[in-house]
C-alpha cells in the first residue's frame, strides 16, 4: 500500500483526510496515536508515535473481517473520524 510506511500500515492521505479538516479531533487524534504507541518509539526509525503494524493487522480484521490485506483496504475517512469521536466522548 503506498504511503504506509511512515504511518505503522495506515495510508497517511486516509489520515490527512480524516482529521485535518476536523481541528476538534487534533488533540484527541495526537493523544490516541501517543497511547498506542510502542515503548522505546523513538529510538526507532521512522521515530515517530506509530502503532504497531501487528496490532494494526489485529484491528482492522477484527473490524472488517476478510484477509489482512484486504481488511486494512477497507479503512475510511469517517471511520477514523468515529473511532476519534467515541474516544473523545468515552476517554476512559
Amino acid at each position: 500500500m503506498a504511503g504506509t510506511a511512515a504511518t505503522g500500515g495506515l495510508p497517511a492521505g486516509l489520515l490527512v483526510r480524516a482529521v485535518g479538516p476536523r481541528p476538534d479531533l487534533w488533540p484527541t487524534a495526537i493523544r490516541a496515536g501517543l497511547s498506542l504507541a510502542p515503548r522505546g518509539w523513538w529510538r526507532r526509525p521512522p521515530f515517530l508515535p506509530l502503532p504497531a503494524e501487528d496490532w494494526l493487522r489485529f484491528r482492522t480484521v477484527t473490524a472488517y473481517g476478510g484477509a489482512p490485506a484486504a481488511a486494512a483496504g477497507r479503512l475510511r475517512p469517517e471511520d477514523v473520524v468515529t473511532w476519534l469521536e467515541w474516544r473523545r466522548d468515552f476517554p476512559s
